[in-house]
C-alpha cells in the first residue's frame, strides 16, 4: 500500500510538469507574435503613411516577416532596392564609363563587304632617280618620319658629273660676258652665253639637283667639285614605307628607291557587287571593323569598271588612321550605309546588352551617378550602331561601360523588369 501511494505521487508530479512545459511553449510563441506586433507598431509611429502597408504584411509562416516584397513572393531577398546602380565618380572613371545624350539620327541599310587597307595614293610619293647612278649614302631608314625637303639619299652619276661640268663652264662664261658689259660684248655673244647657261642649268635640274644645290655648285669656281653627286629630297611629310636599295648599288633611271607616305589618312578598298554598288554614293558613311575596334570613314571613290575575275566593283573608303591603328595590306570588315535611310534613336552597339531574362536593355542615368535599366527594342543594326526604341531624345545613357554597370547591379540581385 505504501509503495502504491509513492507511485501515485510520482505520476501526479510528472503530469504537472508536462502541463507547465506546454504552457511555457505557448508563452514563448506569444512572445514571438508580440515582437512582430511591436515592430509593426513602431513602423506605424515612424511613418503613419505606411500603416496599411504594415498591416498588409501580416504574420508569415513560421513567425517570419517578409520585408520589401509585397505581393512578389517569387523574388529573392533583394527586391526593389537593387533596381538601380549608384556609382561614384571614382568608380565611373576607373571603369571607363562614358555617357551620351540620345539624339535622333539617320541610319541606312547595311552593305557589308571585305576590305583591305591601302596607302592613300594622293598622300604618297615614290623616290626614283632620273638618270643611272650609284648610291653613295643613305640618310634615312625604313620607318623613319621625314619632313618635306629632308635629304633621303645621296647619288653619284657620270651623266650628272658631265652636266655639272657643263653648267660650271657656262656659268663662268656668262659671268665673264656680264662683267665686260654690253658695250664691249656683242648682243649675239651675250645671248649665246645666257642660253648656254640656261640649258646647262635645266639639265642638272632635270637630273635631280634642286635649285639650292645648283646655287651652291655655281658659287664655286672649282671644277673639281663637279663629281656628279646630288641628293634626292623628300617631296612631302610622311613615313618611309620602303627603301629597296643598298649603299654602293648601281641603279637605273626610274628604279624605285623609296616610298614616302602620309599614313594619317588611309584608303580601305572594298569590293562590292554591281547591285550593292548602285545603292551607295560618294560620301556614303562607312564603318570599318578592325579586331574589336570600329573606325568611321566615307566613300571617296568608286571605279567604273568591274573586275574581270571577281565581277566586283572596287570602292575606296577614306579613314583617319589615328595612333597608327591600320597598316597597309591589313584585311578588314566594311559596313557601308546604303541610300535607304531611317530616322530614329541611334546608339553604339556596346550600349545595348541582354538582360538576365533575355530582353535588350540600356542603362539610363536618372540622376548623377545613378543608372537604371530600361528595356528597349532593337529595330536595326548597322556595323557598331543600333536603331532602338524605348528611350526618348535628350535622355542620358551609358554609351561605354554598360557591362560594368550591369555587373554591379547583378551583385545586388536586381529585377530585370524593374518591379
Amino acid at each position: 500500500m505504501k509503495h502504491k501511494l509513492i507511485i501515485l505521487i510520482l505520476l501526479s508530479l510528472a503530469g504537472a510538469s508536462s502541463v507547465l512545459a506546454e504552457q511555457g511553449h505557448e508563452h514563448d510563441d506569444l512572445d514571438d507574435f508580440s515582437g512582430i506586433e511591436i515592430e509593426e507598431e513602431s513602423h506605424e509611429h515612424a511613418d503613419e503613411g505606411h500603416q496599411h502597408e504594415a498591416e498588409g504584411h501580416g504574420h508569415q509562416d513560421d513567425g517570419h516577416e517578409e520585408k520589401g516584397h509585397g505581393d512578389h513572393g517569387g523574388h529573392d531577398d533583394h527586391g526593389e532596392e537593387a533596381s538601380a546602380a549608384e556609382l561614384s565618380e571614382a568608380q565611373r572613371r576607373m571603369a571607363g564609363i562614358e555617357t551620351l545624350v540620345v539624339q535622333r539620327q539617320s541610319l541606312g541599310d547595311a552593305i557589308t563587304a571585305p576590305g583591305e587597307a591601302t596607302l592613300n595614293a594622293y598622300r604618297t610619293t615614290k623616290i626614283t632617280p632620273r638618270t643611272a647612278a650609284q648610291v653613295i649614302k643613305r640618310h634615312v631608314r625604313l620607318g623613319d618620319q621625314v619632313k618635306k625637303g629632308e635629304p633621303l639619299v645621296t647619288l653619284s652619276s657620270v651623266a650628272m658629273a658631265e652636266a655639272q661640268g657643263a653648267l660650271m663652264q657656262a656659268n663662268a662664261e656668262l659671268r665673264r660676258v656680264e662683267s665686260l658689259g654690253r658695250k664691249v660684248v656683242s648682243e649675239k655673244r651675250f645671248v649665246t652665253a645666257q642660253i648656254a647657261y640656261q640649258q646647262a642649268y635645266a639639265k642638272v635640274n632635270a637630273y635631280g639637283m634642286t635649285k639650292k644645290q645648283i646655287k651652291a655648285l655655281t658659287n664655286t669656281s672649282d671644277a673639281t667639285q663637279a663629281i656628279g653627286e646630288f641628293r634626292l629630297l623628300s617631296l612631302q611629310d610622311g613615313t618611309v614605307i620602303s627603301d629597296d636599295f643598298m649603299v654602293g648599288e648601281l641603279i637605273e633611271a626610274g628604279h624605285l628607291l623609296m616610298t614616302i607616305s602620309d599614313e594619317s589618312v588611309l584608303w580601305i578598298e572594298a569590293r562590292l557587287t554591281a547591285e550593292d554598288a548602285a545603292r551607295i554614293s560618294l560620301g556614303s558613311p562607312a564603318r570599318i571593323e578592325i579586331g574589336q575596334r570600329w573606325l568611321s570613314g566615307k566613300v571617296t571613290q568608286a571605279r567604273h569598271t568591274l573586275d574581270e575575275t571577281t565581277r566586283t566593283l572596287a570602292v575606296h573608303i577614306e579613314v583617319a588612321n589615328e595612333n597608327d591603328q591600320i597598316h597597309p595590306g591589313q584585311f578588314v570588315h566594311v559596313v557601308i550605309e546604303g541610300s535607304n535611310q531611317q530616322q530614329g534613336i541611334i546608339v553604339p552597339v556596346e550600349a545595348v546588352l541582354r538582360s538576365p531574362d533575355g530582353d535588350w536593355q540600356v542603362f539610363v542615368e536618372t540622376s548623377p551617378g545613378r543608372f537604371e535599366p530600361r528595356e528597349v527594342e532593337v529595330l536595326k543594326t548597322v556595323g557598331d550602331q543600333m536603331l532602338i526604341e524605348g528611350v526618348d531624345e535628350g535622355e542620358t545613357l551609358v554609351g561605354k561601360g554598360a557591362f560594368f554597370v550591369q555587373s554591379e547591379m547583378a551583385k545586388g540581385g536586381f529585377d530585370p523588369h524593374n518591379h
